[in-house]
């Protein structure tokens, strides 16, 4: 009885290992969030506005492609006001690649950012206001 889609990634004596895809995802979606510069994941454009989601969501800020060995990552980011959006962007692939293939044994073969809005901190949007 199987729920997700789940790949084999290893063989041992004693059978296999699969990895389900959210699980991925998951790893993926926590290891974005760590970066300094990132506001938070998105969970799509509604309204020509990002949706920015909590941190229960961070799957869904994230598509996998998982193979036998090897996987494909897209993350759908928000990104804080005034980062340099190619250096955290750049920061992202780097810790999510790592985090995934230490944590799965999996081969990260590219993650792919897609930054979909910035998020403005509110003491800005406060002072603008006045």
């Amino acid at each position: 009885m199987e729920t997700g889609n789940f790949e084999e990634t290893g063989r041992t004596p004693l059978g296999g290992i699969r990895i389900a895809d959210e699980v991925v995802a998951v790893i993926a979606g926590l290891a974005a969030t760590e970066v300094e510069g990132l506001a938070g994941m998105s969970g799509g454009i509604a309204g020509g506005i990002a949706e920015m989601l909590g941190r229960k969501n961070l799957a869904k800020g994230v598509k996998v492609e998982v193979g036998e060995k090897e996987a494909a990552v897209d993350i759908f980011v928000i990104m804080e006001y005034g980062s340099r959006i190619p250096e955290v962007a750049l920061k992202v692939q780097e810790n999510v690649k790592q985090a995934i293939e230490r944590m799965t044994g999996l081969k990260v073969i590219e993650v792919n950012v897609h930054v979909q809005g910035v998020s403005f901190p509110e003491a800005q949007e406060e002072q603008r206001v006045k």
